[in-house]
């Protein structure tokens, strides 16, 4: 398995395990991973045609060149609004290639919301939020994976529509580059906003499975990841990174012909819960659990498991309970506050009965016993008040000062940055200023081709960007 570097993102990761050790590095997790006992990968045998296939996230129906769903779901973008209709200029004349398409409405996959997506010249979508040099490892969307050379032929482009509630991304008689003699491929992929995903092939001149996998990865199916990050305390301003796949759906290739289709339906996910009651008592393919401080329902393996690590989630969730308010866990001084209160209404109360009782005819004895309490409470309440107050005073004078002394602190630390330029803590803070972030774009390394994005987000231009060597 290649390792991927990353570039520098100002995010925050969960501790893992991996090999590399640089600076903002990211590696893949194999499948022999410890960690990765946890994913269910859902690869599947097709029972036959139409039939659905359970994929504990999607239920997938394939549809064969003679059923007439596969005419039905295949969509002819030349019938489509040609304003909305976009033939990347770019993606049709490169190779390796990936560039961000912003979505007009939310699409959900694996029960999160995207917005907007990566499109390769490689046959597929990538999903992920972390940029690497490598998109074909997992988080994708992919009809069909491939090494598709636009640029080898000017009848290659790469389209898409998006009319609101769907997304088509069509690869229109694209060519493999190492075998360009045996034709050209038609497929698309449409995104629907309900989370349904469809892959409708056209033309496909050769069997999938014979597709080499030497220069790029063959796929056919979804997969999604989440990532996590180690600070190494040994060597500081290190961090590993790794992407831990959580899932995949591996879709047959021998059923991927011309004139073929499948449908693939989002099942529920714990995150589609918002309230802790619904959450805990779901009767879904996943147990559910219930994070009261992130407020959030889940299994615990989404893109958001740092959160749910790092906010001690797992312990909470093994109550199996929505009830979290106790007396246990009321914070101390609304407890003493309470005990006091409670104190002073039995004293005055005593004190009352105290003087209704000295008016009546009760036994002498009882008389004075009652006054001695009166008279030695109401000292001793006066006292325990002028206590309490004297240390509210001292801790206000006292944050006070801490605040004073942080902000001495700054101003000293920026004096010393600006006149020793070359110092660590200078260095440190050079490195992460925003304008040395980068924007989404992908770096080729030395000996193994990657995909570089070519264009800002939400821009198309003309032309070629070069890659930086890492």
């Amino acid at each position: 398995m290649q390792a991927y570097t990353t570039l520098l993102f100002h995010r925050q990761y969960l501790s893992a395990k991996v090999m590399l050790i640089e600076t903002d590095s990211l590696t893949f997790a194999s499948p022999e991973s410890e960690l990765l006992r946890w994913d269910e990968t859902g690869t599947t045998n097709w029972v036959g045609k139409g039939e659905d296939t359970d994929h504990n996230y999607y239920t997938s129906k394939t549809y064969g060149p003679t059923d007439p769903m596969s005419k039905d779901l295949w969509v002819n973008v030349d019938q489509m609004d040609k304003d909305k209709v976009k033939i990347h200029g770019i993606l049709s004349n490169t190779h390796r290639q990936a560039a961000r398409v912003n979505l007009s409405f939310d699409f959900p996959f694996y029960g999160h919301f995207l917005r907007d997506l990566t499109v390769a010249t490689g046959g597929f979508i990538y999903t992920g939020d972390v940029v690497h040099r490598m998109l074909t490892a997992t988080q994708y969307i992919a009809p069909l994976m491939a090494n598709f050379d636009p640029s080898v032929s000017r009848n290659s482009t790469v389209i898409y529509f998006d009319n609101g509630t769907a997304l088509v991304v069509q690869w229109d008689h694209v060519h493999l580059q190492d075998n360009y003699n045996l034709g050209s491929f038609t497929f698309q992929a449409t995104l629907h906003s309900d989370g349904r995903i469809v892959f409708a092939y056209k033309e496909i001149p050769m069997e999938v499975a014979q597709i080499s996998s030497v220069n790029h990865p063959v796929k056919v199916g979804l997969s999604d990841a989440f990532v996590v990050v180690h600070r190494i305390q040994q060597i500081p301003n290190v961090r590993r990174r790794t992407i831990y796949e959580y899932h995949r759906v591996e879709l047959t290739k021998t059923k991927i012909t011309n004139s073929t289709a499948v449908e693939m339906m989002p099942l529920p996910t714990c995150l589609q819960f918002t309230s802790c009651d619904s959450c805990i008592s779901s009767q879904i393919n996943f147990n559910c659990s219930w994070c009261h401080l992130l407020h959030r329902c889940s299994s615990g393996f989404d893109r958001h498991r740092q959160d749910w690590v790092d906010n001690s989630c797992p312990d909470e969730t093994k109550a199996k309970s929505c009830d979290i308010i106790s007396t246990t866990q009321l914070d101390p001084f609304i407890t003493t506050l309470v005990a006091k209160t409670t104190g002073q209404s039995r004293s005055r109360g005593e004190t009352t009965t105290a003087g209704a009782s000295s008016s009546t005819s009760r036994p002498p004895t009882s008389v004075p016993t009652e006054g001695k309490t009166t008279n030695i409470s109401m000292p001793k309440e006066s006292a325990a008040e002028r206590k309490d107050t004297h240390p509210l005073h001292t801790g206000l004078i006292l944050g006070i000062l801490v605040v004073l002394l942080i902000m001495a602190a700054a101003v000293l630390v920026t004096v010393y940055i600006y006149h020793h330029p070359t110092s660590a803590a200078s260095l440190f803070f050079i490195e992460r200023r925003p304008s040395r972030w980068p924007a989404m774009k992908f770096r080729r390394g030395s000996g193994h081709p990657a995909y570089a994005e070519v264009e800002p987000v939400g821009q198309e231009k003309e032309g070629f960007i070069e890659s930086e060597q890492c």
